[in-house]
């Protein structure tokens, strides 16, 4: 039994190094045409003791891998359905192991779905899906000599210097899943504490992407250092998770997919990260919609309209995750909330600065407001922000949008409530 033992650990360890190498480099050749995502059970027991037994050889509970369970029932699927397996990695908060697949020659992603969702041993079976950013093209308030600060068309509209005489969004945590960022520039440095990269190895493209500088630099960027802009929220701690990345030669913007978000939602899901800024959306989902349940427990979800301003689609389509729609859009889906998104001056790789638009920005100045509003009451929930911030949302430039400086003084003038 013991040797049995020690063999099995060797197995798990093994895939654990294996999944770990494979997603190094795997994200960006997997083919949302092709590939699977498979899930099964992966309870993980602690192992007998016996006396005398050192039980070496058993990985310790951080490194958390697949289970006998898991192992033995891929192995048994992959004999069966004779795929080619891409890349693992267990989901320890729904007892999942899951991987890509791809099917094999002459058989039919479809028929292969087909056959697997009858299968009583497949906890869950789904296409590989691709998902993508979203970007495109005051009175008594409190004054800042970052040059470039009256330039900022959200912050203006959103009276965020106003909301910022109360409160910056000190010690509140905020997780950003989108593409890379520029760590090192001198409107971010320091204020993100930890990054996550679920794409590649890459840390020179994690620097240079876009988006996830754009979104961090929104949330977040230094006040009073006399460079560049504010954020709208300069003392919260931002964690950046690279789930997107910019395939080479093409001008289509950040892409990410299944494995990848699935992987940075598991990490978040593990973090004390309050708010959660989704930047990006996609076909609805079952893996990601699950996971996104089990993160809305703890953490406050914030996501950006789609284009098509459809909600059906991931992670728009998970019930509690807060949706926010560029202001002045022809869209106007029920519950949304609105704010600023067109030609919002925010930071770029490289330290610099550019105009950029999109639902993304929205998305990111509701996230910075609600760290104001979560600093000043730790037990906020999603639905207590939500409410709050239409409550006082107000007409700018003829469109009702979000109002920082209004949602401060409500949440401050505000008897006790359901903080849910």
């Amino acid at each position: 039994m013991k040797a049995r033992a020690l063999l099995f650990a060797a197995a798990s360890l093994a895939w654990g190094a294996l999944a770990h190498a494979q997603a190094g480099n795997v994200a960006a050749s997997m083919d949302s045409h092709r590939d699977i995502v498979l899930a099964v059970a992966n309870p993980i027991d602690p192992p007998p003791t016996h006396a005398g037994s050192s039980l070496l050889g058993y990985a310790p509970s951080g490194n958390y891998g697949a289970g006998q369970r898991a192992a033995s029932t891929l192995a048994a699927l992959q004999r069966n359905y004779r795929w080619s397996r891409l890349v693992g990695w267990p989901i320890k908060s729904l007892d999942l192991y899951c991987i890509v697949l791809e099917p094999p020659a002459g058989t039919s992603r479809d028929a292969l779905l087909a056959a697997l969702a009858r299968d009583k041993r497949v906890q869950l079976a789904e296409p590989l899906q691709n998902f993508s950013v979203y970007s495109s093209d005051q009175q008594d308030a409190r004054k800042y000599n970052d040059p470039y600060v009256d330039l900022q068309r959200g912050f203006a509209e959103t009276s965020a210097g106003l909301a910022q005489t109360v409160t910056q969004g000190a010690d509140v945590d905020v997780a950003i899943v989108d593409t890379g960022a520029d760590v090192a520039h001198p409107d971010l440095k320091g204020q993100i504490r930890d990054v996550h990269n679920l794409v590649d190895d890459d840390a020179s493209a994690f620097d240079r992407d876009h988006h996830g500088t754009e979104v961090a630099g929104i949330i977040g960027a230094i006040a009073d250092n006399h460079i560049g802009i504010v954020g709208m929220a300069p003392k919260a701690r931002l964690s950046v998770y690279k789930a997107c990345w910019y395939p080479p030669d093409s001008d289509a913007g950040a892409r990410c997919n299944s494995f990848t978000l699935a992987k940075a939602l598991a990490a978040v899901m593990e973090t004390n990260a309050r708010i959660v800024n989704l930047s990006l959306g996609g076909p609805a989902d079952p893996l990601l919609s699950r996971l996104l349940q089990g993160v809305l427990q703890r953490h406050i979800v914030i996501a950006a309209l789609p284009p098509d301003g459809r909600l059906g689609g991931f992670p728009a389509d998970v019930p509690g995750v807060i949706v926010v729609n560029s202001s002045g859009s022809s869209l106007d889906p029920p519950g949304v909330l609105n704010a600023p998104g067109r030609d919002i001056l925010t930071t770029q790789p490289d330290g610099g600065y550019d105009f950029t638009s999109g639902s993304s920005m929205a998305a990111a100045q509701v996230s910075g407001i609600a760290a104001l509003l979560v600093s000043l009451d730790p037990d906020l929930g999603g639905h207590a922000i939500h409410d709050l911030l239409t409550r006082t949302s107000k007409a700018a430039g003829g469109v009702l949008q979000v109002n920082a400086a209004a949602a401060v003084a409500a949440l401050r003038h505000a008897a006790p409530s359901n903080h849910d």
